[in-house]
C-alpha cells in the first residue's frame, strides 16, 4: 500500500436512471481529475425513488449501473465503489449490493447490505426499507489490495452497528467504506459522531460519499460525504451540495496512529 488520493462523491440522486449515471460521471471526472486513484459512489448512486418504484425497475437498474461501473473504472483506470444499488432476489426482493471495481472492470468484491432501514423517523418519514429489500446473509468482506489497502465494506444504517465494523477490522481492514443516503433529519445528529467513532475505534480511514439534498417528495438526505483519518480528524467533507470530497490515504499515518493508541491490541472481549 503506498499514499494515495481518494474521493467520496455527493450526489442528489433522483428517480431517473439515465439522468442520475450522467451526473454519477461529472463527479467521477471531477474526482480523477483532482487526482483520485479510488472514486466512490453513494448507496442509491443509481436510482433513489420510491421502494415500489426501485423494485419494479431493479433488473434495469442493476444491469445498467454494474455497467456504468465497469466502465467508469476502464476509461478513468480507476478503482470505483458503487456503493448500493438494487439486485433482484425474485419479483418482491432486491438486494442492496455494493460493488468494487477495478481498473481493469473486473469485480474485486460485492456485499450484501445486511441491516435495513425500517424506522419511524420523527419528522415525519417512515422508512421500510424491508418491504423491498432482502438482507444479505454474510458478514461484509474486506478486499485486499496491494495498492489501496485492505478494504472492507459496509452501507448506510450498518454503521449504527460497532460490532460489524469491529468484525472487519479484525479481519484487518484499514479503510472503511460507508456509502450511504442518511436521512437529513438524523444526519444532522448522527452522521459525522458515528463515521468518527468507526474511525477511532478502528483506527482506520473511513471513505463515506453520501447522498444529500431533496430527491423526491419529503424525501431529504443530509449529504457531507467524507473522510476521515484513524485519529477521527475529518480531512474532507463535500458539504450539502452534491461534489467531491477528496483526500489523501496514507499508510504512514495509519502506522503511526496504531502505535500511538495500539486499541487494538489490547481487545480482551473478541
Amino acid at each position: 500500500m503506498k499514499s494515495y488520493l481518494a474521493a467520496a462523491i455527493s450526489m442528489t440522486s433522483k428517480p431517473d436512471l439515465a439522468k442520475n449515471l450522467a451526473e454519477a460521471e461529472e463527479l467521477i471526472d471531477l474526482s480523477v481529475r483532482q487526482g483520485a486513484q479510488l472514486v466512490t459512489l453513494p448507496e442509491n448512486f443509481s436510482f433513489l425513488g420510491k421502494e415500489e418504484d426501485k423494485l419494479t425497475h431493479a433488473k434495469e437498474i442493476a444491469l445498467e449501473s454494474e455497467k456504468f461501473l465497469k466502465k467508469m473504472a476502464q476509461k478513468y483506470q480507476i478503482t470505483i465503489l458503487g456503493g448500493g444499488f438494487p439486485v433482484p432476489v425474485d419479483s418482491d426482493k432486491a438486494f442492496n449490493t455494493a460493488v468494487l471495481i477495478d481498473p481493469n472492470g473486473n469485480e474485486l468484491a460485492r456485499y450484501q447490505k445486511v441491516h435495513l432501514f425500517d424506522v419511524n423517523v420523527p419528522d415525519g418519514n417512515t422508512y421500510l426499507e424491508s418491504s423491498t429489500v432482502k438482507a444479505g446473509q454474510h458478514l461484509p468482506p474486506v478486499y485486499q489490495s496491494e495498492t489501496l489497502g485492505n478494504l472492507g465494506f459496509s452501507v448506510c444504517y450498518d454503521v449504527r452497528f460497532p460490532e460489524l465494523y469491529r468484525h472487519l477490522s479484525k479481519q484487518g481492514a484499514e479503510v472503511l467504506f460507508v456509502p450511504a443516503a442518511f436521512t437529513a433529519y438524523t444526519g444532522k445528529d448522527h452522521w459525522q459522531v458515528l463515521l468518527q467513532a468507526r474511525a477511532i475505534e478502528n483506527t482506520c480511514y473511513v471513505i463515506a460519499p453520501a447522498q444529500t439534498g431533496n430527491h423526491y417528495e419529503m424525501r431529504h438526505t443530509h449529504g457531507h460525504a467524507m473522510i476521515i483519518d484513524p485519529w477521527g480528524i475529518i480531512l474532507a467533507d463535500s458539504g450539502d451540495q452534491p461534489g467531491v470530497a477528496i483526500a489523501e490515504i496514507n499508510p504512514a499515518r495509519l502506522q503511526q496512529v496504531r502505535r500511538q493508541m495500539p486499541s487494538l491490541q489490547h481487545r480482551v472481549f473478541v
